[in-house]
This record gives structure tokens, C-alpha cells and sequence, in this order.
């Protein structure tokens, strides 16, 4: 067993390659599954007073992962099961994750400790997208009450998803040798999925590979619903890592390529036609007399494509362009000043640069031709960030945690221009007008830099009165800088503003050059009960409440008077906002015999509410999830696993008017799945939407893909959920 580095909150037991099916369980930050686990019972570990992982955060591992790769290629959606996370719909392997009703760059997001930023003007390549769930060995979750060390620039929280470490030999084995290959079938797109894993080690030497390749259909909606377009995907992703360690020190390098040539997106007027990047992520980490030192280096480069794939619209094409790069670097110590109190200090600069174009289209003109349309030139988005963090463990009983954390933004951009550089032009007798020489104009009369100073703070204080009770309660102040397509967009023209936006909603978007960063204050309380081992059952509530001061939301300008009901076009605007609600999670063992196995319950409630609170109107934030919960009995005997899983969503009557969110109804969903693992070959099948139920999805947007390629007219219709699937894997270990 080991701490995988000096900042990590949990522990990874390693072992061998995760197998795709198994039961589900609900997990707190002090409970880890073994990676070559057959059975359900986890193993305990005493994190003692460490509260760098708050109670309110959740961490996924071992077999609560392996049940939920057989699922999904989407790494977002193996968050699916916690009752602080909801998911935007996207793309097939793109969904963007909600902590608390907050989605996107609110939430920061890293891919083994490096940040990834999406590079796009509908996030397609969201930061989740570029790791398979093949790959992912843990994922932790911090949800509001994030410590300064582990956020920055973000105000819902944090994700953080690890790969497995590197594997070394032990002392006098010689070399270590390991590797595996898995296969999956999704019956519901027709989804092929392999992966592969190869490690060779010394004891101070490793050399690992990780690739993976999944190709996918449009997926079936349920009650023998239609097809649901523009919802295929392909995607290929290769990693390599090299690591060598030294006593109390040591140095890792990956490196790989993530390729996606092409991706439907059915709730966006665009789909993603190619996607191809490069990184690589260097990390040390050493103990010294002093206590602990961690450096992480990061790069990524990403070339990135939109336009129509054939069956959301055919006859037309509108290439769209996107290049982004990331590059920076985290330094971290910790220093345990006495007994009592520990340090904990750091320093992080990451430069983010993008060009965003979209070659012209020609016989369009005016309004796509006959010039590149520049969207965003040459623009820049620095952050550079400094924290510090101090834990005291005053009695057995109490422990606090009190961080800071200033970070200054630094955001421009260069001047931009249209396809043509008229207001409107006649063509046949008909009038179009754009607006191009106007906007652009404008846009580039403004002073385009715009430097942002943040600052953070997070104090937190537990309670453990006795081995079976813990109480947590904490306060804190986050802060968020806009992103570059929130400020800088630039054209009111009904065409370029609808290419604008993440949110699935067919609506066209307009940026703000003043727009000021978001600052969140957020209270929580979480209270948990557990057996003194924390084996048999435990339960945790957490109550939240968040007040946001220049939340960036909307106001609507205009509609389009071309389709029927309009869609909104809408400027970014600063407005007040706040979130309140309760996560309830837990798990008991029923029934526990040798000869017959064991029987656990696990489940989790969510509940959440949204409100801007100076819009002049009553109206909803947008995307909240309704009400929803999850109870999953699962069964292990030996080698072999079990899990019946009921999922239930309320309906979705409180939405963003200013953005026509179409609400949702209420539904429930029965998943079944087992496995049985013999030697070094496991094998697992499942069935998801067990009764082929025909649901809408709550955070799904609009189904525009049917709608853009049928050529209707009047409403669009809430996207609809996949229908029943009979997914079958295997796991062979070598």
C-alpha cells in the first residue's frame, strides 16, 4: 500500500489492471477499493486528522470504477453515481460535469495534476474528453469546500483523475512485468471499445503504455424511440510513461496523442469533425529532513475542427477552426511545522493561447464569404497563482484548516474581422445583413487586456467526537476569471453568435469585454455516521449554500425571427446568483454469510435549486438538476459480483426562461449487471435501461440533430435519453 504523492488526500492500493464489471457502492474520501478486488467489502483506511480532503468530497476507485466502464465511453459519466455531480449532455465522450449546478470552467478540472482547457466555442474537447476510462485509477471530487492548494480560478470545485502509478519491481525480483487487453460491446450504438496496458519495471526503473480505440453509432432512444442523430463518436488515445525513483525521490514523464476524427454532438448546431493533440506532463515528487516537495511541468497542443456531419445537415459545409495550447507548471511543499501544525505552500503559472477562425465558404457571401472570420486572434490567458494553507490538529477531536490564495488573470486578444467587411449586401433581390464592418469596428476600437487580481480563502474545521461521528463545517471564497469566448466574442450577427456556447441549447451567445470575474461564498456542514471501521455502513449529509457575486450569466437581446418558438440570442452579463441544496449519500451491509455471499445497499439522494437574483425576473439558473437519487444492492461470492441499480429523476419544472430550457418529467431506470472473474480472465455483462423506459434527459438540451436534419419547424423537443443496452466485456490479464 502507498500514498501516491505528498498532495494526494486519498490512497491507492495498486495491483492489477481494473477488470469492467462489478457492483456499486457508494465511497467517502476515507474509503478505497483494492484495484484487483473481486469482492465488495473495501478496505479501510484511518486518514486520521488529514483535511486536505474535506468531507464533503467523494473519491471513486477499485470496483466502484469497474462497474461503470462496461457503460460508457465518457469519463465524465463515471461520476454519474455521487450526489454532488450532474452532467451537461455533449458529445459521446464529452459531457461536461456539474458540481452543484455549476458546469464548465467553474469546475477545475485536472488530468494527472495538469489542467486542461477546452479549445473550442461549444467546449466539445471538454478537459474529461482526453483521458479514456480505461485509463482512470481514481477520481476525487471536492465540492465547494476546495483547499487553496487544489483550486484556483474556479468556484464549484475541484476533479482531479489519476492514472494508476508507475509500477516498479520489488527489491530482488528482478523485473516486473505486466499488461492487459479488454473488449467491450454497447448494444444500444453499436459501441466497440479495446484497451491495452503494458509495464515493465526494476526497482528503479518503469516503462508503461496505456492505448485505447472506441467507435460508436448514434444511439436508439428508449420506448422504441428514434435514432437519435448526430450522436456517433470515434476515439483513439496512446499514452506512454517513463518514471525512475531514487530513496525518497522520484521523477515521472508521460507523454501520448488523444485523436478524435469525428464526434456528433446532437444538442449543438455543430458537430466535431477532428481533434488531434499532443502532451506531455513531467512530475517529481521527494521527502527531505524539511518534509515534501512536489513539481509538476505540463504542455498540450490541440488542433481542433468543427463542422456538419452528414446526417444533422447535408448539401453545406462551414469548416470551423480552433487551435489551443497549454503550458505550465505547479510547485508545491509541505512542511510539518510541529506535531500540532503542518504548512502547506505553492506557486502555479499556466499560459493558455488560442486561435479561433473559420475558413470562408464559398458562393456564401456576404454572410460566409469570402474571408477567414476571425473569432477570436492570438489570444492569451495567463493565470498566475500563489497559495498558502495551514492545518492544526488542536485535540484528538478537532482539526481546522485555514488557506489563501491570490490569482492574477491576465487575458487579450487581437483584433478580428468577418467573412466580408460590409453590413449587408443584396444578392438575388435579397437583402442580408450581417453586420460584420460594424462589429468588428467596434471590437477592435475597445482595449482588449484585461487583468484580473483574485483572491481565495477556505477555512474549515472538523469535529470527530468518537470513532463512529464526524462533523465538518467550512467557509469559502472563490473566484473566477471569464474565459476567453465569455469576453471576447465578438459579432452580433445571428449566424457567427449561434457557432457560441456550451450549453445545448441552439441559442446564439455574444461576449463582454468587461465582464467581471465571479466570486463565490459558500457555507457547508456535513455530518457523518459510520461503524468504528468503517466497513458496514455509513451515511453522510451535507447541506450547501452559495452566493455568487457576478455570476456570468445572460441577457437576451434578441430572438430569431426565423424559427418558431425563437431561439434567444444573448450577450454575457454579470448577475447575482445562488445555489442551495443537500447531498445524502450511504451504504450498509444486509447480509454477510461465506457460504452465500455478501449483500450491500448502497445509495445517494441530490437535490438542488438555482436562482439569478437581479435579472429583473424570476428566472431559474440554467441546467439544474432536479432532484435524483440512486439505491444499488449489490451481491459478491467470491469471484464473482453482482448489482441491480434503481435511478430515479424528478421533473424539471424550474428552468432558465431567457435561454427557453425545454423542462423535463420525472422517470426511474433499472440497470442490472454481473461478473466473474476466473484466474487471470474476468468476463461481465450488464443491461442498462432494463424496461427500454423513454425519458427525456434533464441536463440534455435540445435535440437539434433531429431537428436541423428533418428540417422542422416550431418546438424543439428536450433531447432524448439512450433506450435499452446490452453490454457484454473481457478482461484478460498477463
Amino acid at each position: 500500500m502507498s500514498v501516491r504523492h505528498p498532495f494526494s488526500f486519498t490512497i491507492l492500493v495498486p495491483g492489477a489492471v481494473i477488470a469492467l464489471i462489478g457492483p456499486g457502492a457508494g465511497l467517502t474520501p476515507t474509503t478505497v477499493y483494492a484495484q484487483n478486488a473481486t469482492t465488495l467489502p473495501p478496505i479501510s483506511v484511518d486518514v486520521g486528522s488529514d483535511i486536505t480532503a474535506p468531507l464533503s468530497g467523494s473519491t471513486l476507485s477499485g470496483e466502484e470504477l469497474t462497474s461503470k466502464r462496461l457503460n460508457t465511453s465518457d469519463t465524465a459519466a463515471l461520476l454519474q453515481s455521487l450526489p454532488e455531480i450532474s452532467l451537461y449532455s455533449a458529445g459521446g465522450v464529452s459531457s461536461l460535469p456539474a458540481i452543484h449546478g455549476m458546469a464548465s470552467d467553474r469546475v477545475r478540472t485536472l488530468i494527472n495534476g495538469r489542467p486542461v482547457t477546452a479549445a473550442c466555442p461549444n467546449h466539445m474537447n471538454s478537459p474529461l474528453s482526453y483521458i479514456d476510462p480505461s485509463n482512470v485509477a481514481q477520481i476525487d471530487v471536492i465540492a465547494g469546500m476546495t483547499p487553496v492548494g487544489l483550486g484556483g480560478d474556479s468556484i464549484a470545485g475541484t476533479i482531479s483523475i489519476e492514472s494508476a502509478p508507475p509500477a516498479f519491481a520489488r527489491a530482488g525480483e528482478g523485473i516486473h512485468t505486466t499488461g492487459s487487453f479488454s473488449s467491450s460491446f454497447r448494444s444500444v450504438n453499436r459501441a466497440i471499445t479495446t484497451a491495452a496496458t503494458a509495464s515493465a519495471g526494476t526497482e528503479n526503473f518503469s516503462i508503461g503504455y496505456n492505448g485505447s480505440w472506441t467507435k460508436a453509432g448514434n444511439y436508439k432512444a428508449g420506448g422504441h424511440g428514434p435514432t437519435v442523430k448526430s450522436s456517433l463518436y470515434e476515439t483513439a488515445d496512446n499514452e506512454i510513461t517513463l518514471a525512475v525513483r531514487n530513496n525518497n525521490h522520484q521523477f515521472s514523464l508521460s507523454g501520448g496523442i488523444h485523436y478524435i476524427p469525428y464526434e456528433g454532438f446532437p444538442n449543438q448546431r455543430m458537430d466535431m469533425t477532428d481533434n488531434f493533440a499532443k502532451f506531455v506532463n513531467g512530475h517529481y515528487e521527494g521527502s527531505f529532513d524539511w518534509g515534501k516537495l512536489d513539481g509538476r511541468l505540463f504542455w498540450q497542443n490541440v488542433h481542433h475542427q468543427m463542422d456538419f456531419l452528414s446526417d444533422k445537415f447535408s448539401g453545406i459545409n462551414m469548416p470551423m477552426t480552433t487551435h489551443g495550447s497549454d503550458l505550465g507548471y505547479a510547485l508545491k511543499a509541505e512542511i510539518p511545522l510541529s506535531q500540532r501544525d503542518t504548512l502547506r505552500f505553492g506557486n502555479e503559472f499556466h499560459h493558455f493561447t488560442l486561435n479561433d477562425w473559420w475558413p470562408p465558404v464559398s458562393g456564401m457571401y456576404p454572410s460566409m464569404c469570402c474571408n477567414n472570420y476571425v473569432n477570436i486572434a492570438d489570444g492569451r490567458r495567463d493565470r498566475l497563482g500563489t497559495h498558502a494553507e495551514w492545518e492544526a490538529k488542536w485535540t484528538p477531536e478537532w482539526t481546522t484548516l485555514f488557506g489563501v490564495r491570490n490569482d492574477v488573470v491576465m487575458m487579450d486578444t487581437g483584433n478580428v474581422a468577418g467573412y466580408s467587411n460590409v453590413n449587408s449586401a443584396t444578392m438575388m433581390g435579397r437583402t442580408t445583413t450581417v453586420n460584420y464592418l460594424r462589429d468588428a469596428g467596434a471590437f477592435n476600437a475597445q482595449n482588449h487586456a484585461k487583468t484580473d487580481f483574485n483572491f481565495d480563502l477556505t477555512a474549515l474545521t472538523r469535529f470527530e467526537p468518537s470513532k463512529t461521528t464526524t462533523f465538518e463545517a467550512g467557509y469559502s471564497r472563490k473566484s473566477r476569471s471569464p474565459n476567453l469566448y465569455e469576453r471576447y466574442s465578438w459579432s452580433t450577427g445571428t449566424m457567427a453568435s449561434s457557432m457560441i456556447g456550451w450549453y445545448g441549447d441552439g441559442n446564439g451567445y455574444i461576449g463582454n469585454i468587461d465582464l467581471k470575474p465571479e466570486v463565490a461564498h459558500t457555507i457547508s456542514v456535513t455530518a457523518g455516521r459510520h461503524d468504528a471501521e468503517r466497513s458496514n455502513w455509513e451515511i453522510k449529509v451535507t447541506p450547501y449554500y452559495t452566493y455568487v457575486q457576478d455570476y456570468i450569466g445572460v441577457n437576451r437581446i434578441s430572438f430569431n425571427s426565423a424559427a418558431n418558438p425563437p431561439f434567444a440570442f444573448l450577450r454575457f452579463a454579470n448577475h447575482d446568483a445562488q445555489f442551495y441544496g443537500v447531498d445524502i449519500s450511504g451504504r450498509t451491509a444486509l447480509w454477510n454469510d461465506p457460504a452465500y455471499g455478501r449483500i450491500d445497499l448502497s445509495g445517494m439522494l441530490g437535490w438542488i435549486r438555482g436562482k439569478t437574483l437581479n435579472t429583473g425576473t424570476d428566472n431559474g439558473i440554467y441546467h439544474m438538476m432536479p432532484i435524483n437519487a440512486r439505491l444499488t444492492l449489490g451481491h459478491s461470492l467470491g469471484d464473482w459480483s453482482s448489482a441491480l441499480e434503481l435511478q430515479m429523476v424528478g421533473d424539471k419544472d424550474k428552468v432558465d426562461n431567457l435561454r427557453n430550457e425545454p423542462k423535463t418529467s420525472k422517470y426511474a431506470l433499472v440497470n442490472i449487471r454481473t461478473g466473474y472473474s476466473l484466474q487471470t480472465i474476468r468476463v461481465g455483462f450488464g443491461i442498462e435501461n432494463l424496461f427500454n423506459t423513454r425519458y427525456s434527459l434533464p441536463l440534455g438540451g435540445v435535440d437539434f440533430g433531429d431537428y436541423k436534419a428533418d428540417g422542422k419547424t416550431g418546438p424543439i423537443g428536450a433531447l432524448p435519453g439512450p433506450g435499452r443496452s446490452f453490454n457484454v466485456g473481457v478482461t484478460i490479464k498477463f
